[in-house]
């Protein structure tokens, strides 16, 4: 999950223009209502950069608080799509 994890954090900054170095964002940081960077543009930008990233789909109804919750959780729903 490591480098997931490296990968996501870089991601998460560099979309959202955020101004915090990737090790302030650890696997508990929540996201979805504690970034106000992450609102429902960040969403979708931070879905289109993930997709191209990984190159995985992340389809509509896989959209939901829970997977946004925390830099943990998204990085748990991407490590799924890349070995599924």
């Amino acid at each position: 999950m490591t480098a997931t994890l490296d990968l996501v954090r870089h991601t998460l900054i560099e979309t959202l223009e955020l101004q915090h170095p990737p090790e302030d964002l650890t696997a508990d940081t929540p996201l979805f209502g504690a970034l106000p960077e992450l609102d429902s543009f960040g969403v979708v930008a931070l879905v289109t950069a993930l997709e191209e990233r990984f190159q995985i789909t992340i389809d509509d109804d896989e959209f939901g608080a829970d997977l946004f919750e925390t830099v943990g959780s998204l990085t748990e729903f991407v490590d799924a799509k890349l070995t599924a």
